[in-house]
């Protein structure tokens, strides 16, 4: 076929452009911006837009399909001259849903841990040869892109991401998936500039729970209130599986949980991740891999990209790099550091960089979410708060949203930098959370002033 990608730099949309491109199809597309790593990867494909910017010449009859990014326009010039063609248009969930709709769709969802867990399961498969086509929000070690499609594998296994399909397609993505299996991890308000409040928000998940096939299996988290309650009152004809965190004890810096194979060292670390990690094997077991082939595996499994992922350690510090930045996000991942690494220093960095944790009303969820730490700082850039057309925030009222006396705050890169290049590190665990950069901070260079201690 031939397809068109409007918007095609994006993580999601330039995996799905390469899986197409390797699995046959013709592939084009087009974006205002791309950055690495899609230029470089969509370049090696031969799949990189020759010139920057949306061009209508380039919808033409010939093309079968458009799969339209959400960082796209409604009023895009190409957008508009395809519907005018009458070219059939799919969001990146629909033309999933499309490909799948033959196959055993599990579909893995929850405000946190979804990326973890369908990276578990994966990892899992991988290690027992497993074949199936999947969609997952990082990329993975042993995987060449984060989206694989084919004619022949059985299972689909899809990251359930509950934001937004398309600009003309408001539905969340997860409600399109229409899931044989499906895991809920937990429920914490997000994305508030598309669900305003939280009863808005959680209705997204009881509509997800609706859309599931009828006598579908869905696994949920008992640990967390909000999913338990929901799944529990649906009545939706579904089979219900409950879990939560296994037995667990930390021996010198190692993680090892209780199980039915015996005591199991983990690479990972952290409640969250254990949970996460229950909930994988729940949903392997539905896939058919047995309990001591799911503990054979995942003994081996290090994290997902950008989740809790060690970027350098010595004998005496080690630093994390972490994609949190929603309050539940935040104290998981601050709260498993200290608990690994109850006998060091911990100095928790997070950047307030998104739409919601820049937003002056919603700072207020962020209360406690850092006490774990012996050191906590948190930085923002006043010029990301302007970009994002939000009212001006504070540093008074950041520091009265986390509810801690010697927070630290920056707005200033430079300075920030001097701070954190001017510690210490001895004896120290360091977990810098961001979906950005503090402003341009270097991790490699953080690397080097980690091997000089």
């Amino acid at each position: 076929m031939n397809i068109h990608f409007i918007s095609i730099g994006g993580s999601a949309m330039h995996n799905l452009a390469l899986a197409l491109h390797v699995k046959g199809d013709a592939v084009t597309g087009s974006d205002d911006a791309i950055f690495e790593p899609s230029k470089s990867r969509l370049a090696a494909k031969g799949l990189l837009p020759k010139e920057i910017g949306w061009f209508e010449n380039k919808i033409t009859s010939d093309i079968d399909i458009i799969i339209l990014g959400m960082h796209a326009k409604a009023d895009n010039p190409e957008l508009l001259k395809a519907q005018e063609l009458g070219i059939k248009i799919f969001s990146y969930p629909e033309y999933l849903y499309e490909h799948s709709k033959n196959k055993t769709r599990v579909v893995i969802g929850g405000s946190h841990g979804k990326t973890t867990i369908t990276s578990m399961i994966l990892h899992v498969l991988n290690y027992h040869n497993i074949e199936v086509d999947y969609m997952v929000g990082a990329q993975l070690d042993g995987f060449d892109r984060m989206v694989h499609l084919t004619q022949e594998n059985e299972f689909m296994i899809i990251e359930g991401d509950e934001y937004l399909s398309s600009p003309i397609d408001r539905r969340p993505k997860f409600h399109l998936y229409k899931a044989n299996i499906a895991l809920l991890s937990g429920i914490a308000w997000d994305h508030i500039n598309v669900f305003p409040t939280f009863k808005n928000y959680v209705k997204q998940f009881e509509i997800f729970i609706e859309t599931m096939v009828n006598g579908g299996a869905l696994i949920y988290n008992t640990e967390d209130s909000v999913v338990k309650e929901i799944v529990e009152d649906t009545s939706k004809i579904i089979k219900k599986y409950p879990y939560q965190t296994p037995e667990y004890t930390i021996d010198n810096g190692t993680t090892i949980i209780d199980t039915t194979e015996g005591k199991i060292p983990l690479e990972i670390f952290g409640k969250h991740n254990l949970q996460n990690l229950e909930g994988a094997k729940n949903t392997c077991l539905h896939i058919g891999v047995g309990e001591d082939e799911f503990y054979e595996a995942i003994s081996s499994f290090k994290g997902a990209n950008k989740r809790l992922e060690k970027i350098v350690e010595n004998k005496s510090t080690v630093v994390f790099k972490d994609f949190a930045h929603s309050p539940s996000k935040v104290k998981a991942a601050s709260d498993a550091v200290k608990e690994q690494y109850s006998n060091r220093r911990v100095l928790t960095c997070l950047e307030l960089h998104t739409y919601s944790s820049l937003n002056a009303d919603f700072l207020k969820e962020y209360q406690n979410a850092l006490d774990s730490a012996d050191e906590a700082v948190v930085f923002y850039s006043p010029d990301a708060v302007k970009i994002k057309r939000l009212e001006k925030v504070t540093k008074e009222q950041i520091a009265k949203a986390f509810q801690r006396d010697d927070l630290i705050i920056y707005t200033d890169p430079k300075e920030f930098k001097d701070f954190l290049f001017g510690q210490n590190l001895e004896n120290t665990a360091l977990l810098l959370m961001s979906s950005g950069n503090y402003g341009g901070i270097s991790f490699d260079e953080i690397a080097e002033l980690v091997d000089e201690n």
